[in-house]
C-alpha cells in the first residue's frame, strides 16, 4: 500500500508550496496566479510588464480544485513577479486586459461581464481604468445590444471597436437545417465615440457573408444547433476588428477561417483571405484555421498588406466521428504579406512552440508585435505565453499554471505594455514580532510601479510624532524589512519613495502583532513558507520564486518513491 502513501505525501508537498509561495503577509487577501517561466527573459525581450487575465478552463469538483484562485486581470514582471492585482476591483468576469491610451493619456481597459465558456460568448461592457486604477469609463453597445468579450480596438485615441453576437430567426434549410432550426448568429462589430457611447458605423455578417461560407455547418452542431437563441448556429464566430488609417476595416471569422477587409462607408467586404471562397492564392505555409486576433502591420509597399494572427488550427469541439477539430498538430503566430496585385498571400514569418512545448489551443490565443520588432504569442487556451525575436527564436516563456491548480489555466488574449501605475490606495503595512523577540515589517503597494525605496518610521503612542528606524530598496511586490535589533517598537509606518528621493505616499500605521506561522512551519525557515525539511527534499534553499521546473517536480517523484 505504498502507493497512496506516495501519493498523499507529494499531493501535500505540491498544495503547502503552492498555497504558501504567493501569499503576502501585507496582503493576504490576493492569491494571484503563479507564472512557471520554463524560458527565463533574456536581455532581448521588449521592455514592459506583461498583461494577463488567466481563468480556469475547469470547474472545480469534490476531488480537484482549478486556478488560479482568484481569475482577474494581472500585470507582472518579466520574473513572474506581481505588480498589480486586478482582483476585485474588475469584480466579475474579466478578459482582454490592455494598456492603451485615451485622449492622450495611459489607461488600462478589460471586458467585464458574464462568460458563457460553453459557446465562447461574453456578454457585458468594457471598463476603463486611469493610471490610478480608478474607474473613469463603463463603455455599452449601441442600439440595445451587448458587447461580447472578444474585442476592444481604440483607434485614435477617440473611438473603440467591440463587438456583438446577436441571435436571430432565419430560415436555414438551404443550409442543410431541420425546419426547426431556425437560429442563427448574425455577427456584428460597432464603432463607438468612447466618450459618448455614440455609434458611428455598425456592420452585419448576415448582410454581406451567406452561411455556406461556413466551416463548421449546423449539423452535426459543432457551432450550434440552431434550436433556439441560446444555441443559435455561430456560422462566423467574429473574434477581432481592426481599422486602418484609411478608413477600411478588418475582421477575423473564426467559424469561417477566414479574414475579410470590409469597406468603412459602405460594408461591402473588399476581400476575402483564405476560407472557403478566399479570394487569394494561399502558399500552404501560410493557410490558417478557427484563427484569433487579426491586426493591420504597417507597410511601405503599394499594393501589399501585411497582417499578424494566432492560427489555432484547431476548434474546441469534436467531429462526429470522434475526432479532434484540427488542421495542423499545433497552433502558431502568423505574420502573412498580402499582394493584392497577383493575389497571392505568402508567410512572411511564423512563430511556433518552443523546443520541448506542445501547443495546441483549441480556443482564444492573440499576436502582438512589439515595438522592438519581437512578437509575443498567448497561447489561449494551453495557458502560456511566448515572447521571440523577429525571426522566430523564442526568448522567454512561462505557463500560467498556478503548480498543482495549473490543469485548465486558460488566457484569452496576452500582452506586454510599458506601464507606469501610481495607486490612489495607501500602501499596506504589517509588522509581526515572532518568538526571537525581532519585528519584522512586510510593506506592499497594490499597482505601484514607482517606489525604489521603503522608509520606515517607529510612531509614538497615539500615533503622534514619527523616528525614523532605516530603509530599504524595494525587492518585490511585497519588501520584507526587520527593525535593527535594540529598537523597541510598538507601532510602525513606511513611506514610499521613488528613485529621485520623492515621497511617493505614507501607509497606515502598523501596530506590531505575534506572529502567527503555518502549522509544522520550521523557525528560520525561508519566507516562502517551505518547511525545512521540504527544502532539502527539493534541493533548494529558497521557495522558487518563479515556478516549478521540471527537474524539481522529479526531484519529488524520486524522493516519494523512495519512501
Amino acid at each position: 500500500m505504498r502507493a497512496p502513501k506516495v501519493l498523499l505525501v507529494v499531493s501535500s508537498l505540491l498544495i503547502g508550496l503552492v498555497a504558501a509561495d504567493w501569499q503576502f503577509r501585507s496582503r493576504p487577501d490576493l492569491a494571484p496566479p503563479r507564472l512557471n517561466i520554463t524560458i527565463p527573459a533574456t536581455k532581448d525581450v521588449q521592455k514592459g510588464y506583461l498583461f494577463l487575465a488567466p481563468f480556469a478552463g475547469y470547474p472545480d469538483t469534490p476531488t480537484e480544485r482549478h486556478g488560479p484562485r482568484q481569475a482577474a486581470p494581472y500585470i507582472f514582471r518579466d520574473n513572474g513577479d506581481l505588480v498589480w492585482s486586478g482582483y476585485g476591483l474588475y469584480s466579475i468576469w474579466a478578459t482582454n486586459f490592455q494598456a492603451g491610451r485615451w485622449k492622450g493619456k495611459d489607461i488600462l481597459f478589460s471586458f467585464e461581464g458574464d462568460h458563457n465558456a460553453g459557446y465562447g460568448h461574453g456578454h457585458g461592457h468594457i471598463t476603463i481604468f486611469d493610471q490610478h486604477y480608478e474607474t473613469i469609463r463603463e463603455l455599452r453597445a449601441g442600439r440595445h445590444k451587448l458587447v461580447d468579450k472578444h474585442e476592444f480596438r481604440i483607434v485614435n485615441e477617440k473611438t473603440g471597436l467591440i463587438e456583438v453576437y446577436q441571435p436571430v430567426p432565419r430560415d436555414l434549410t438551404a443550409y442543410g437545417a431541420k425546419p426547426e432550426q431556425q437560429w442563427i448568429v448574425n455577427a456584428i462589430f460597432q464603432e463607438l465615440d468612447i466618450e459618448t457611447g455614440k455609434l458611428l458605423f455598425e456592420w452585419h455578417s448576415l448582410d454581406h457573408v451567406s452561411p455556406d461560407e461556413a466551416i463548421l455547418p449546423i449539423n452535426p452542431g459543432q457551432a450550434g444547433s440552431g434550436y433556439n437563441s441560446s444555441d443559435a448556429w455561430d456560422y462566423f464566430h467574429i473574434n477581432s476588428v481592426d481599422k486602418n488609417s484609411e478608413g477600411d476595416y478588418i475582421i477575423s471569422a473564426r467559424d469561417a477561417c477566414a479574414i475579410h477587409k470590409i469597406n468603412g462607408t459602405s460594408g461591402e467586404i473588399i476581400w476575402r483571405l483564405n476560407g472557403n471562397k478566399s479570394d487569394f492564392k494561399v502558399h500552404k505555409e501560410a493557410e490558417f484555421c478557427f484563427q484569433h486576433h487579426a491586426r493591420w502591420f504597417p507597410s511601405s509597399e503599394e499594393n501589399i498588406e501585411i497582417i499578424s494572427l494566432y492560427d489555432n488550427s484547431a476548434h474546441g469541439t469534436e467531429h462526429s466521428s470522434g475526432r479532434e477539430v484540427r488542421t495542423a498538430d499545433f497552433s502558431s503566430g502568423k505574420i502573412l504579406r498580402l499582394n493584392t496585385t497577383s493575389w497571392t498571400a505568402e508567410l512572411i514569418q511564423g512563430y511556433y512552440p518552443p523546443p520541448g512545448h506542445k501547443l495546441l489551443s483549441k480556443s482564444q490565443g492573440s499576436t502582438q508585435v512589439l515595438p522592438n520588432g519581437n512578437v509575443l504569442v498567448n497561447w489561449g487556451s494551453e495557458g502560456a505565453v511566448t515572447e521571440y525575436t523577429a525571426d522566430g527564436k523564442p526568448i522567454f516563456h512561462a505557463y500560467m499554471d498556478s503548480g498543482d491548480l495549473g490543469k485548465g489555466v486558460e488566457n484569452y488574449r496576452g500582452f506586454r505594455f510599458n506601464w507606469t501605475g501610481l495607486p490612489n490606495e495607501d500602501p499596506a503595512v504589517v509588522a509581526l514580532k515572532g518568538d526571537d523577540d525581532k519585528t519584522t515589517v512586510y510593506v506592499s503597494w497594490n499597482g505601484d510601479t514607482e517606489t525604489a525605496v521603503w522608509r520606515f518610521f517607529k510612531v509614538s503612542a497615539g500615533f503622534g510624532s514619527k523616528t525614523f528606524l532605516g530603509e530599504t530598496k524595494r525587492t518585490s511586490f511585497e519588501t520584507k524589512w526587520v527593525v535593527p535589533s535594540g529598537k523597541n517598537v510598538g507601532n510602525v509606518a513606511a513611506e514610499a519613495v521613488d528613485k529621485h528621493g520623492r515621497v511617493l505616499r505614507t501607509t497606515g500605521v502598523a501596530k506590531v502583532e505575534a506572529e502567527v506561522l503555518p502549522a509544522g512551519h520550521a523557525r528560520g525557515a525561508s519566507h516562502g513558507n517551505i518547511t525545512d525539511k521540504s527544502q532539502k527534499i527539493l534541493g533548494l534553499e529558497e521557495a522558487p520564486s518563479s515556478g516549478w521546473e521540471e527537474s524539481t517536480i522529479y526531484k519529488i517523484f524520486r524522493w516519494a518513491k523512495d519512501l
